[in-house]
């Protein structure tokens, strides 16, 4: 399936690719055209974070866990915006998480779960790669979540 109906059917828009926060490339394809990395995407949408704080105390599971959702979209459209055509992923090799989170919270992978759960509904058993969900102390201008992807192409 085309992944463009996929994602209208969905009602996934990826709008424009986020505004870097500092100085690097959103996505950068290597191994000619074989592979693409996207730098980290937290979740902002037109460039203003969804929620701020710590995961556990200021900022619920349900709400990271969507913060998540949100990254993934915006890491598809860094890539799209390299790539030229979302159709070129044959699939995802593995995403990296990062979760602000409160010295006693333990639900990294759940709140993850929201980024991957998107990339399986966009791209089907492809979406679902390698992964890692990492809890760090802060992340950029106060988010809860960053993620970052590597994806194979076609």
């Amino acid at each position: 399936m085309d992944v463009y109906a996929r994602m209208k059917e969905l009602g996934i828009d990826l709008g424009k690719p986020l505004t870097p926060m500092g100085l690097y490339k959103p996505c950068v394809e290597v191994l000619d055209g074989k592979l693409a990395f996207t730098s980290g995407n937290g979740c902002r949408k037109a460039d203003t974070p969804m929620t701020t704080g710590k995961v556990g105390a200021e900022v619920s599971l349900e709400e990271a866990k969507a913060c998540a959702a949100q990254c993934a979209v915006n890491l598809l459209a860094a890539l799209e915006s390299a790539i030229g055509d979302l159709n070129r992923v044959k699939r995802v090799v593995k995403i990296l998480g990062f979760v602000a989170s409160a010295p006693d919270f333990y639900d990294h992978p759940k709140v993850i779960n929201g980024a991957s759960e998107l990339l399986e509904k966009v791209f089907g058993e492809n979406g679902v790669g390698a992964r890692s969900a990492i809890g760090v102390a802060a992340l950029p201008a106060n988010m809860p979540v960053e993620i970052e992807m590597i994806v194979e192409l076609k």
